[in-house]
C-alpha cells in the first residue's frame, strides 16, 4: 500500500491530508511555496460561516453547517484563537426584500437565525447605523494562519509528511497507481487529491483528467485607523451583492482588534496578480459609510487583497464545490472551486475526500 499524495497546503489540502492520515494511510502533502497556506486560506476575511447563504441542497451548505462544528471542536482541542461572536446583517434603504429573501433562505438552509430590529442593532453595535437586520449567533472568526499551523502539527503527528517548497511538474501513470513528479523526486502513490485551489484545473490537465476551468477572483481590503476601530464590536454585513458572486464589503473585527472592510469582488485572469491595478482607499468609503456614517477618509487606511477560486464565470450566479472522483484517471480525487465557506468547511471537506480514496 503506498502513500497518497495531496497536492496544495491550504486548509483544503492539509485537512484532507489529516482526515486520511487519522485513517491510517500514509500522506505526503506537496506545496510549491515556502510554506502553507499563503494564498486564499489565509488572504480572506477568516469569518467561520453559519450557511445563510447557498442553496439548501448544495454542498457548500451541508459542508458549511457540518465543518462549522468540527471546526470549533477543532479550534478548542488545539489552542487555536477563535471568536464565537456572531454576525449581523443589516439592510440598507430600499433593501427590505433582499433582507427577507436571505431570512428565507437561511431558516431553508436550518442555520439558526433571529429578524432584529434597530433596538437590537444598536444595542450591539452602537455605530452602525440600519432599522432591520439578521442576527446569526453562530458565526465567528478563526485566526486563519493558527489554524493552518494547528493542522500542519497535527499531521506531523500522525506520520504525514509536508514538503514545502515543491512544486509538481508532471502526473504520470504507474503500475496500479499513480506517480507525481517534483524537481527532486518522484513518487509513486496509490491516489492524489487535487487540493490545489487557484491551480487546479491546471493540475487535472497535467493528469490527463477532467476538464474544468478556475476563474480567479480578487477581492481587496481596507482597514480602521486605530483610532476608529471602537466603531465595530463584532462582524457586520449588508446584504448578499446582487450579482451572486460575494457577501459584499463588510466589516471584520479581529481577536487582535484590527476592523477589516472588504472584500471587493472582481474577475480577473491572472490567479497570482495580487497588486496590480489596486483600488484606491476612496473606493472603500461609500460601502464602508453604508455601515457606519460617521466614517470619514481620515479613518480608513488601505488593507491587503486575496483571490478566490471560482468554479464559475462573471456571467453565472452559483456553482458549488466540486469534491469528487475524476471520471477518467483512476485515483485522482478532486476538491476543487472550493471558495467561501471553504475555510468553515475545511474539516467536512477533508472528511469527504477521505471517504473517497
Amino acid at each position: 500500500m503506498r502513500v497518497i499524495a495531496v497536492v496544495g497546503a491550504g486548509v483544503v489540502g492539509l485537512a484532507s491530508a489529516l482526515a486520511i492520515a487519522r485513517r491510517g494511510r500514509d500522506v505526503c502533502v506537496l506545496e510549491r511555496h515556502p510554506r502553507a497556506g499563503q494564498e486564499s486560506s489565509t488572504h480572506n476575511s477568516g469569518v467561520i460561516h453559519a450557511g445563510l447563504y447557498h442553496p439548501p441542497d448544495s454542498l457548500k451548505t451541508r459542508l458549511c453547517h457540518e465543518g462549522r462544528e468540527r471546526l470549533y471542536s477543532f479550534c478548542r482541542e488545539h489552542d487555536v484563537q477563535y471568536l464565537a461572536c456572531g454576525k449581523l446583517v443589516v439592510a440598507g434603504e430600499g433593501e427590505d426584500r433582499e433582507l427577507d429573501d436571505l431570512l428565507a433562505m437561511a431558516r431553508a438552509n436550518g442555520a439558526r437565525v433571529e429578524a432584529v430590529d434597530a433596538a437590537f442593532i444598536r444595542a450591539r453595535e452602537p455605530h452602525v447605523s440600519a432599522k432591520r437586520g439578521v442576527w446569526s449567533p453562530d458565526t465567528g472568526w478563526i485566526e486563519a494562519e493558527a489554524y493552518v499551523r494547528a493542522l500542519q502539527r497535527e499531521i506531523k503527528r500522525l506520520g504525514g509528511a509536508l514538503l514545502p517548497g515543491t512544486p509538481l511538474t508532471a502526473i504520470e501513470p504507474r503500475g496500479a497507481g499513480l506517480a507525481v513528479v517534483t524537481p527532486r523526486e518522484v513518487i509513486e502513490v496509490d491516489a492524489i487529491v487535487n487540493a490545489a485551489g487557484l491551480y487546479a484545473d491546471e493540475v487535472s490537465k497535467q493528469a490527463g483528467g477532467d476538464p474544468f476551468r478556475i476563474y480567479p477572483c480578487r477581492g481587496e481590503y481596507a482597514e480602521l485607523a486605530p483610532r476608529a476601530r471602537h466603531l465595530i464590536r463584532g462582524l457586520v454585513y449588508p446584504v448578499p451583492h446582487p450579482s451572486g458572486h460575494g457577501l459584499g464589503v463588510h466589516l471584520t473585527r479581529t481577536a487582535g482588534g484590527a476592523v477589516w472592510i472588504g472584500p471587493t469582488i472582481e474577475y480577473q485572469d491572472d490567479p497570482a496578480d495580487y497588486e496590480r491595478n489596486r483600488l484606491p482607499l476612496d473606493a472603500f468609503l461609500e460601502p464602508t459609510r453604508a455601515l457606519l456614517p460617521s466614517v470619514t477618509m481620515d479613518d480608513l487606511r488601505l488593507g491587503g487583497s486575496g483571490i478566490r477560486a471560482k468554479l464559475h464565470p462573471a456571467s453565472e450566479r452559483f456553482a458549488d464545490f466540486m469534491i469528487r472522483l475524476d471520471s477518467r484517471v483512476p485515483g485522482l480525487i478532486h476538491a476543487a472551486g472550493i471558495d467561501s465557506p471553504g475555510l468553515t468547511a475545511s474539516l467536512a471537506i477533508g472528511e469527504m475526500v477521505a471517504s473517497l480514496i
